[in-house]
């Protein structure tokens, strides 16, 4: 057997090394040029329900102990006025140890034999388990994985869904040097994540290795509305937030960087498909939703239970259904937590102490 993976996002690499500890090749195709080509993104809570599993069956449990960062699974959540309402340090045993993607990333990449990936490989179409890339040139896959993401090429052979636009969006920045160039935001952000909710607008802050401060403002706002808007300008952004505390609000003005613009899309809620022999998804291209904490986890932990039931079975058609049988449902749970988030982040009325009642089970 050989496993033809698109994509070498965390899903496709997780795959790709639980395959090679249990002796079976695979090839990973990625459109990016080299490993470095563009940036990885932030911090990441690894779950001991699902991320962990995943890297525990790669067998990398100590390579990403090494690259947990130590207090960043704090948590504090706050009020538009700056005013704490709930600050949990990191004891050691939140189950959520925190890394950087990029560092997951290596390590995923390092762990396989040289070659695996094949880099810029860009897909334009897939069509049964032929694939042709944007150079021209085709392979047909004995077993083909999308792990291509929220656009997957891939996807189509299988489903007409496609994402849709969820109504909310984050607006990027980053705080470099923060504890001597941006102090008010760096007391309030604290050691690991802030969370400030509000109505249709919420911040959220992580700091990050390095003495980094990553924001996420979030906007709940119609698509064509930031066609209209220059989010890249802070301070436009920060107009939104009109009476909050201005050290809250900091993280959007005093950005060092260009504010970069995320549209949130997700696909239906509960997809499924039927089987097409020998092709299946990981990841986002499988379950794309809101951000919620749990798509890194789940790309991980699907990548590593696809491997596993293609170790386990001679029969492929066998293994990708019984793959897939357990994913539907695990995605569905992970959509239904997605959505009580969302509401608890922006509803019209209370939604700090929604919030809190999600975080605390209250």
């Amino acid at each position: 057997m050989h496993v033809t993976i698109i994509g070498a996002g965390l899903g496709g690499l997780a795959l790709a090394r639980v395959l090679h500890v249990h002796g079976i090749p695979s090839t990973v195709f990625e459109a990016e040029e080299s490993p470095v080509a563009r940036a990885q993104g932030g911090m990441l809570d690894i779950h001991d329900y699902n991320g962990q599993l995943a890297i525990e069956a790669a067998g990398l449990t100590d390579e990403f102990r090494a690259l947990v960062i130590e207090g960043r699974e704090a948590l504090r959540v706050l009020d538009s006025d700056g005013a704490v309402l709930f600050d949990k340090p990191d004891d050691g045993t939140g189950g959520r140890p925190e890394v950087q993607r990029a560092d997951l990333r290596r390590m995923l990449l390092g762990s396989l034999p040289g070659g695996t990936v094949r880099w810029g490989r860009k897909v334009t179409h897939a069509e049964g388990r032929r694939v042709t890339f944007a150079d021209g040139t085709a392979v047909e896959a004995e077993v083909l994985v999308g792990a291509d993401g929220a656009w997957s090429r891939v996807r189509p052979v299988l489903t007409d869904a496609r994402p849709e636009y969820t109504g909310m969006a984050f607006v990027e920045t980053y705080l470099h040097h923060a504890d001597t160039r941006h102090p008010e935001a760096a007391r309030v952000v604290g050691g690991g994540m802030m969370i400030a909710p509000g109505k249709g607008v919420s911040i959220f802050a992580h700091r990050e290795a390095g003495d980094t401060l990553h924001a996420y403002i979030e906007l709940s706002r119609p698509l064509d509305w930031f066609d209209e808007v220059d989010v890249t300008d802070p301070h436009r952004v920060a107009r939104e937030f009109e009476g909050w505390a201005p050290r809250l609000t900091a993280l959007i003005t005093e950005t060092d960087t260009v504010p970069v613009l995320r549209p949130h899309h997700a696909l239906p809620a509960g997809l499924r498909w039927d089987r097409v022999p020998g092709v299946t998804l990981v990841g986002d291209a499988a379950h794309l939703t809101a951000p919620n904490g749990e798509g890194a986890n789940l790309a991980l932990l699907d990548g590593a239970e696809l491997a596993a039931a293609l170790a386990r079975h001679d029969d492929v058609e066998r293994a990708l259904a019984e793959y897939e049988e357990a994913m539907f449902p695990r995605a569905v749970l992970a959509t239904e937590g997605s959505d009580e988030m969302m509401k608890s982040m922006f509803g019209e009325d209370g939604a700090p102490q929604k919030l809190l009642d999600v975080i605390t089970g209250g």
